[in-house]
């Protein structure tokens, strides 16, 4: 118990002194003398109906925000607020409804005007009636996420009887062209992190989540990697049947944020964008399939080991394309890719000792330096089709 009180005390004391400091600090002078600091995020625009704008909005910054006026195609209108209480607190969130004719096609503007003058806006590109949560948009999306993901994550495992012929020397290229594989998928995804993570409040702290996501996922899988493997032999079947799993989990939350990016856009009707992303995944990820058996080609796994491998990566396509296009959400958008960062360099990593437990290094044999920079170029190549 001294221990604890010992502990305590500092902490105890802060709070007392940042208590006296919001209470009788020099906080009024300065508040009296200068304006809010205020932001807003429209976090998501919805078209539920023909007559009906629904703004999501956000505060993010660090003093509340009185929403005052509305503006639509830059005139002035009506609205209400869930909840009704127009002022949103620090980090809360509220409901904009816009009793607004929409054109179907055309491009509409959104202002939202606060109580000190400062304006926030969102671009409508193309007016078109938001997905309803109902059977028929929850069937069609889960079929985008399965032509874009499940289904070339599938076509790649049938690489499994080819691989299983070669020697060890080819064996060890293909695992080579492995590591350059899931190496641009992890920049790849490290990009979209960081891209997403502008569109994140700036109380959120978009780059803090890409850090913690990233650092996380690694060392929570080095953790359960231990606990798995213990000191057994990691170049054993165990181990190269863990790092093929630690594959496929990586691929899938890969694939969660391609699946993002399709009902994201299928959700705001842009159809011809959403279609292209489409074919462009399914080219891209064909290569994934192989990404996974590789490590256990020449280890006969069983049918239902291959199906759950091929459902663990291709699967999360699916529930990417259903959050995106019914509650798309920055904050989480970026959480989720930067898992993938650190979980595909998670195994890296293990594929690394895998080659070192060998008697190898991937950079120190041309053939496994050539199938590392292949990989790198097939997934170069590939993503242009999505770009």
């Amino acid at each position: 118990m001294k221990q604890w009180i010992l502990g305590l005390f500092p902490i105890v004391l802060l709070a007392g002194f940042v208590a006296l400091f919001f209470i009788y600090g020099p906080l009024g002078v300065f508040m009296a003398a200068f304006p809010p600091v205020e932001e807003l995020t429209i976090e998501r625009v919805v078209l539920p109906e023909p007559d009906q704008i629904v703004l999501h909005v956000i505060n993010g910054g660090p003093d509340p925000v009185t929403v005052a006026q509305i503006t639509v195609d830059e005139a002035f209108w009506k609205y209400t607020t869930d909840p009704e209480d127009k002022t949103i607190p620090r980090l809360g969130r509220m409901r904009i409804s816009i009793p607004y004719p929409w054109v179907e096609g055309d491009t509409h503007e959104v202002v939202i005007l606060t109580s000190t003058g400062l304006t926030f806006s969102r671009e409508i590109a193309v007016a078109i009636q938001s997905p309803r949560t109902d059977g028929t948009y929850f069937g069609t999306f889960a079929l985008l996420g399965i032509y874009a993901g499940v289904i070339p994550v599938f076509l790649g495992l049938l690489w499994y009887p080819f691989l299983r012929e070669l020697g060890s020397k080819w064996l060890s290229f293909f695992l080579s062209l492995t590591i350059g594989l899931l190496a641009f998928l992890a920049v790849d995804m490290l990009d979209e992190a960081f891209e997403t993570a502008e569109a994140v409040p700036s109380a959120f702290q978009g780059i803090a989540l890409v850090g913690i996501g990233v650092l996380g996922a690694v060392l929570i899988l080095f953790y359960l990697s231990d606990l798995k493997l213990g000191s057994s032999d990691q170049t054993g079947a165990e181990g190269r049947h863990w790092t093929a799993l630690m594959i496929a989990s990586g691929i899938g939350l890969h694939n969660l944020g391609e699946g993002l990016a399709i009902g994201a856009s299928y959700a705001l009707g842009e159809i011809a964008l959403g279609t292209f992303l489409v074919v462009g995944f399914m080219l891209h990820n064909i290569t994934e399939g192989l990404a996974i058996v590789t490590p256990i080609a020449k280890d006969h796994p069983s049918m239902s080991r291959l199906v759950t491998l091929g459902l663990i990566a291709g699967v999360p396509t699916v529930l990417g394309t259903w959050i995106g296009g019914f509650s798309y959400s920055a904050i989480w958008a970026t959480l989720f890719l930067a898992i993938g960062v650190g979980a595909i360099l998670q195994v890296i990593y293990q594929l690394l000792v895998l080659f070192t437990r060998k008697g190898e290094t991937v950079f120190t044999n041309a053939y496994n330096v050539s199938g590392f920079f292949l990989g790198l170029g097939i997934m170069y190549g590939t993503g242009l089709l999505v770009v």
